[in-house]
Formats: C-alpha cells, sequence, structure tokens
C-alpha cells in the first residue's frame, strides 16, 4: 500500500465514524465559542463548560466583558487552569474587538490572532467549528493520534499542523474534531482502546506522543 492510499484510506474511516464531528464546548455564538475555545487551553472542556454559563450571562457580549472587572472574571473562572491570565487575556480581547472590530468577532485567521490569548491553534477552532472553513488544529489529542498513526515525526503541534494540512487538503475542520473525539475517548493517552479503534491496522505505536 502507497503513503496516499494510506493516508487516503485513514481520512475516509474517520470521516465515516466522525461525519458530524463537532465540538464539546457549550456556545451560542461566535463571541462563546472564542471565550470557550481561550478557556480550554490545558483543561478539559467540561471544566470549562461548568464555569462558562455564568460567564456569558454576566458579560453577555464584548462590550459588557471589555468593561469588566478583572477580580469579577478571575472568580468566575477560577477552577479553569491559568485563571488569572486567562481573564486578563479575555478582558484584553474585549477590549480589541470593540476598539478595532466594531464589537465584532473577527473572522479570518490573521485578525483572530491579533486578539489576546488567541494563537493559531484557537483561531482555526473558532474559524473550523463555527464557520466551517477549511482548517485543522493541533491539540494533545490531534498529536497523540498523528503521530501515533504515523501522519507526521513533527515534534512541535504548529509543524504537526503543516504535515496534516498537506496530507489531508480538505475536510480538515471535520478531521480536527474528528480526531479530538477519538483521542479523548479511544485513542487515550494511557490505556488506548486498542480493540475498539477503526484504525487498528495504521497504528504504529501506543507511546504518547506530547508535543514539545
Amino acid at each position: 500500500m502507497t503513503k496516499k492510499e494510506r493516508v487516503s484510506n485513514i481520512k475516509s474511516l474517520f470521516l465515516e465514524h466522525y461525519k458530524d464531528a463537532k465540538t464539546e464546548l457549550n456556545y451560542n455564538n461566535m463571541y462563546e465559542l472564542l471565550i470557550a475555545v481561550m478557556l480550554s487551553a490545558q483543561c478539559t472542556d467540561k471544566r470549562v463548560n461548568i464555569v462558562t454559563p455564568l460567564l456569558f450571562s454576566k458579560y453577555p457580549s464584548t462590550k459588557e466583558l471589555s468593561k469588566a472587572n478583572i477580580n469579577e472574571v478571575s472568580e468566575i473562572i477560577k477552577s479553569v487552569s491559568f485563571f488569572n491570565m486567562k481573564a486578563k487575556n479575555l478582558i484584553s480581547m474585549a477590549n480589541r474587538v470593540e476598539n478595532d472590530f466594531n464589537g465584532e468577532i473577527p473572522c479570518n485567521q490573521n485578525d483572530l490572532m491579533k486578539l489576546s490569548g488567541v494563537g493559531q491553534k484557537s483561531a482555526n477552532v473558532v474559524l473550523g467549528e463555527f464557520l466551517g472553513l477549511n482548517y485543522m488544529a493541533v491539540d494533545t489529542h490531534v498529536f497523540r493520534v498523528s503521530h501515533r498513526l504515523n501522519l507526521s515525526k513533527s515534534l512541535k503541534a504548529i509543524d504537526t499542523e503543516k504535515d496534516l494540512t498537506k496530507l489531508f487538503k480538505d475536510n480538515l475542520n471535520l478531521l480536527h474534531q474528528a480526531f479530538v473525539l477519538f483521542g479523548r475517548y479511544t485513542c487515550k493517552a494511557l490505556n488506548p482502546q486498542c480493540n475498539n479503534c477503526f484504525v487498528a491496522q495504521y497504528c504504529k505505536s501506543k507511546s504518547n506522543f506530547k508535543p514539545q
């Protein structure tokens, strides 16, 4: 089997098993999704979903959030990892959106990455999830799965993103979410569920790959 055939088979299997893959973060609009994604860095979606209802209720748009007291925001999200820094970034992000983008969350990667606390991975997740744009994002789950399946040998998440984008070309937003869910529930870091794996024949290792 050629590499091209192998990649094509893996891609088809993921799109078949996760044809309706969506983020597990709860949100109602692009503003809420952006905040949830920002909070999810090095934190579980389940934990983020616990704190966001109150946060969204108290600050329903960037207008309210831009005027927020950082201590009040920190108190709401204090169970989330790095909550102090994230609170600072949330307020700064809201100010930038209000001042530079007329209160509208920007819909392109370059402008999203101008916002505090929004890197390329976060921007890609928002654009892929909310707008269905063709972007790959690599978190710890995607990194682990792609390396176990020998789709990348890159040591950094950003380089792995480039590898996967080049290999898959399209349906990147769906494949991102598929890899996340697969990595979270089947191809786990510890004790992967290999007996229930639909791509077991393509797996090269059970090692817990982590980006440097």
